[in-house]
């Protein structure tokens, strides 16, 4: 999404020193309305480490959202924008048995777990806690697929919440992931289908599950055309009602990119411009942000990012684009170089749009000296 007039209108008042982020709540409540008009019975868990600002946790807070958070610290923050414990999930299949016992005396009762192991822990520091177990999917058709770190075989899911049950802990329901900026509308339904087939296999045990948890992978638009929410939402209630039939389970998604991504614009400016060599058809644009400062997502040149200047409507090369650190991994495009104006000069200002999620919360503490990125929320 591009800059909406309230962030020009804030660079231009403001003219903000270095490179920055400038996020606008407005963008962000509607999100929220799209999402909560789009699936009206699901209950919304806003995933924290998207974007941890006070302001738009307080926001979302207001408006009804639950939280999805991966520790202590972020459980700590959705309690001080004002969320009760009930509205808030440990969604970190990850966690020490002493931040377990932390957030279940914070009144956490929401944990999510993928091994015997982690259900073990759960039970000795947060007993009668409910559970749900994350399965593994491909993560097929997302720009930022997620690895094996997280999630368990489904043939194993059975055997993590029986586990759970026998320890005392509710064997709530089943999580999954489809992959961070998911576009494929259809990626939802095998792991829906999975789910199912555990719900039925604890239930010959049982044992009723509640709940699947249809995680994130709402995506932001880049430079790429992505389906409305809408979209996601009709084709979710459709795997849902294949799957389970009038038999639907409480469910809850875990967006953060798709609910903050599209509301932020990172001002940046123009370091360098420089050629390899002589006959070099390519440039070198450096940016005073680059990996370090906040730009994590363009590694393997996953995000691209739309990048904005003034120079636009004039005629464009080929450049690749890197940030300011002395570390030759900082390199944002280079196996597919970035198309910007021929005129670009150094001190020259560029906005990099659709920046709102995963970035300040990536950027390093002062790499080679660089400042984290600093924010502003308007």
């Amino acid at each position: 999404m591009a800059a909406t007039q309230r962030i020009k209108d804030f660079l231009r008042s403001e003219k903000p020193e270095g490179p920055c982020l400038i996020v606008d709540l407005k963008v962000i409540e509607d999100n929220f309305r799209a999402f909560d008009s789009a699936m009206p019975g699901t209950r919304i868990f806003y995933a924290v480490k998207a974007n941890p600002a006070p302001e738009i946790l307080k926001l979302l807070n207001s408006m009804g959202s639950c939280f999805d958070t991966a520790s202590v610290e972020e459980i700590k923050m959705a309690l001080a924008a004002g969320a009760t414990p009930d509205r808030v999930s440990f969604g970190n299949t990850i966690k020490k048995q002493r931040d377990i016992a932390t957030a279940h005396m914070l009144g956490i009762s929401l944990f999510a777990v993928d091994s015997v192991e982690e259900v073990e822990k759960v039970a000795a520091a947060a007993p009668g806690a409910k559970v749900f177990c994350r399965i593994l999917t491909d993560g097929a058709g997302a720009e930022w697929p997620l690895s094996r770190k997280f999630g368990c075989d489904p043939a194993m899911a059975s055997d993590v919440l029986l586990a759970a049950h026998k320890l005392g802990l509710t064997a709530y329901g089943v999580s999954f992931h489809v992959g961070s900026q998911q576009t494929r509308l259809g990626a939802w339904d095998t792991a829906l289908g999975e789910a199912k087939a555990i719900f039925d296999t604890m239930l010959q045990h049982g044992i009723t599950l509640q709940m699947v948890n249809l995680g994130g992978g709402f995506p932001t638009k880049y430079l790429k055309s992505v389906p409305g929410t809408r979209s996601y939402a009709d084709a979710i209630h459709e795997g849902l009602a294949k799957h389970f039939g009038n038999a639907i389970p409480e469910t809850i998604i875990e967006p953060g990119r798709g609910m903050v991504g599209n509301a932020g614009v990172i001002k940046s400016e123009v370091v360098l411009i420089s050629k390899k060599h002589a006959n070099d058809n390519v440039r070198w644009v450096y940016l005073d942000i680059g990996k370090f400062g906040g730009l994590a997502e363009t590694m393997d040149e996953a995000i691209r990012y739309p990048i904005v200047t003034d120079k636009d409507d004039a005629e464009k090369g080929l450049c690749v684009i890197a940030g300011p650190t002395c570390d030759s991994a900082d390199v944002l495009y280079e196996k597919v170089p970035y198309p910007l104006p021929l005129t670009l000069s150094v001190g020259d200002e560029v906005l990099i749009e659709a920046t709102g999620a995963y970035t300040t919360t990536y950027s390093a503490v002062a790499f080679n000296g660089f400042p984290p990125l600093k924010a502003y929320v308007i």
